[in-house]
């Protein structure tokens, strides 16, 4: 085994054995950077749709199992259910807008959100308004108001952390005649927001249902069918099923079945393409994208691979 000394000097020659690779950009189109040979898998830091093989299914299945298997009591599940825009705004108070991600994959993944350049910059375009559910710091809504240059775009969010609010009003990016944030517990039956009901042209959720109590799931997606004009879509991303952050978690940690608590207080649920489809189909929605984006993140200095499991899709509101 290396020593302290040793791993020292591996990174230092890792560093080295893949600085001619920094630079070299990824593939542009739905394709991806995709690993086609095991031996070159330290060459990049991520490849995309990494197929699993029989065995590592298995494993995961096995590490849920075992991590899952002493739930929570009914008292404790309560306390992070009921608590949770504390628990969220606790969070904001210590990471602040350090928490803030350029989210450089949101115009690649969803650009119904960035119209071509052409486009948008014609008087004439057409009013579009966006509402983003659970806009934390303003990762997706700071970009959309700074690359955009539709003269009739309105964009709103919310969130369940007052704290989170104030920062993403605070930013020098946040512009308030185009964008109107709010607080808002979106599990709620009535929602209390600052436009009617078939009115938004995109509704956006990233990594934000999965925080949510899985009863109350449903009544989210039914809310976003209600405020969302006809024709109008639906753009998610969150946390798919044996993602690598669902295997890590300890035991004592799950609240039930896929559904956990991190250690700040915040949860997350793992979802699967059935799940989804089966409730935003409830809804009312008809599926134009689901897809399971399975990938291989590596650690070229520690040799490490880290399997991450997402779950994107696009839903559109009937005519």
């Amino acid at each position: 085994m290396l020593g302290k000394y040793g791993r020292h000097i591996w990174r230092g020659l890792a560093s080295k054995t893949w600085e001619h690779t920094r630079h070299r950009r990824k593939p542009a189109g739905a394709g991806g950077r995709l690993l086609t040979d095991g031996r070159e898998v330290f060459e990049f830091n991520a490849w995309d749709h990494v197929e699993w093989d029989a065995e590592q299914e298995l494993a995961a299945q096995a590490a849920v199992a075992k991590n899952s298997a002493n739930k929570m009591d009914d008292e404790q599940k309560d306390r992070f259910q009921t608590d949770a825009p504390k628990f969220w705004d606790s969070f904001y108070g210590i990471h602040d807008n350090r928490f803030f991600k350029d989210r450089h994959w949101l115009f690649t993944e969803f650009p119904e959100l960035a119209p071509l350049e052409a486009e948008t910059a014609k008087e004439t375009a057409p009013p579009r308004s966006i509402f983003e559910l659970g806009c934390g710091v303003g990762n997706t809504i700071l970009p959309l108001l700074q690359h955009s240059s539709e003269p009739q775009l309105k964009v709103f969010g919310c969130d369940f952390s007052a704290r989170a609010v104030d920062i993403l009003r605070s930013q020098p990016q946040f512009d308030k005649k185009r964008c109107e944030v709010f607080v808002m517990d979106a599990t709620l039956d009535q929602w209390q927001v600052p436009f009617e009901e078939n009115s938004q042209d995109i509704i956006v959720m990233i990594f934000v249902l999965s925080a949510i109590e899985p009863k109350k799931m449903q009544r989210v997606l039914d809310n976003c069918y209600r405020y969302l004009r006809p024709g109008g879509l639906l753009l998610f991303r969150d946390y798919g099923r044996y993602d690598l952050a669902q295997l890590r978690f300890k035991s004592g940690k799950c609240l039930d079945d896929n559904f956990y608590v991190r250690g700040d207080g915040t949860m997350v649920y793992f979802f699967t393409e059935d799940e989804l489809r089966g409730m935003l189909t409830q809804a009312g929605f008809k599926e134009e994208q689901l897809i399971v984006d399975r990938r291989l993140q590596v650690n070229r200095g520690r040799g490490l691979k880290m399997y991450r499991v997402w779950i994107q899709t696009k839903f559109r509101k009937p005519l």
